[in-house]
């Protein structure tokens, strides 16, 4: 499991450039999803709180109708860790 210390700027914008569609927004790793229907959205979350009940771990996140944001940190950290950016990857490997 990865390791739940606060990252660098440097590390997470190095992280980011890896990650694909993920920026870094008011210290939070951030990222839009548009679906064809607000069902397809729903599924996506549903897949998404899947792997955050298993990692214990839960975004800060919105659904209106088709588009779902997603926001990682780790709060106990104060910011961003290796554990956001597994989860991150996790949420990429989920049909979209």
């Amino acid at each position: 499991m990865p390791e739940r210390r606060k990252l660098s700027e440097a590390e997470v914008r190095e992280a980011i450039a890896s990650l694909g569609g993920w920026s870094l927004e008011g210290g939070k790793l951030h990222r839009e999803f548009t679906f064809a229907d607000f069902v397809t959205a729903f599924g996506f979350m549903t897949s998404v709180a899947l792997i955050a009940q298993e990692m214990d771990h839960h975004p800060n996140w919105s659904n209106v109708y088709n588009r779902v944001t997603i926001d990682l940190s780790t709060h106990s950290e104060g910011g961003i860790t290796g554990f956001d950016l597994e989860f991150a990857r996790r949420i990429a490997r989920l049909p979209t």
